[in-house]
């Protein structure tokens, strides 16, 4: 995930944050519960909790200040079934306005395309060229969360237009939980079809990364290889 003064680059076992100033804090990534691993929708939504685990850490990439922004930005949603009909929507979109001005501020877009430009330089196995800057891998990622935003969005949608029970208090948590569950396994067949009909189901969230990403600089770029570079010395130990 690209910070608005860093990236974050994260393995199964690992992760790493590279700041552009220089720093590098390194950590372990916590592992899911054996019971869960391969359980339909549980996975899922196991997985989405450890991927916040460098951002909530108390020496992960956050402040203070954000680790509590995220965390209520994750939690006062599920509030929003007590507030007048009318409120529930703009108070989604305030509140959603203020999570991407918080993440995407400073230099976070640049260095979101610096982040799909280091992975890609992994995988095709061009990290030292593309330090050098005699090779440009693509600032475009299939596997970007923004691609698994634009599956999530219109499933939760759908969800909350067919829920067919009463709504209650907790209906916003069962439904989103649901809707980010059945997301989750959605993403997986995409991720695994190759270059099948399914890769459409990319193509929103490629269309929306031309709005996400900036042409990363070479220096900004170095600072995304910095991380990957961590993350495989210690998988490879």
């Amino acid at each position: 995930m690209a910070r608005p003064d860093g990236v974050v680059i994260v393995s199964e076992r690992y992760w790493a944050f590279a700041g552009v100033d220089g720093r590098l804090r390194e950590g372990t990534m916590p592992q899911p519960p054996r019971v869960l691993a391969n359980v339909p929708l549980a996975r899922g939504l196991v997985r989405l909790g450890l991927a916040l685990a460098p951002l909530l850490s108390s020496r992960g990439a956050a402040t203070r200040r954000e680790r509590l922004f995220v965390l209520a930005a994750l939690i006062l949603p599920f509030s929003f079934v007590a507030l007048p009909s009318g409120w529930t929507l703009p108070a989604g979109l305030i509140l959603t306005l203020a999570l991407l001005a918080t993440l995407l501020r400073g230099r976070a877009l640049s260095l979101h395309g610096a982040e799909h430009r280091a992975i890609a330089a992994a995988e095709e196995r061009r990290l030292a060229p593309t330090f050098d800057g005699a090779a440009r891998p693509s600032r475009f990622s299939p596997r970007c969360g923004t691609n698994f935003a634009a599956i999530a969005l219109p499933t939760a949608l759908a969800a909350q237009e067919v829920w067919p029970l009463t709504p209650a208090l907790w209906t916003p948590l069962v439904v989103t939980s649901l809707s980010l569950a059945l997301s989750m396994e959605l993403w997986r067949i995409v991720q695994a079809a190759g270059r099948g009909p399914l890769r459409l189901f990319l193509l929103p969230g490629l269309a929306l990364q031309r709005l996400t990403t900036r042409e990363p600089r070479p220096d900004e770029t170095r600072v995304a290889l910095t991380a990957v570079a961590s993350v495989i010395r210690r998988e490879l130990a």
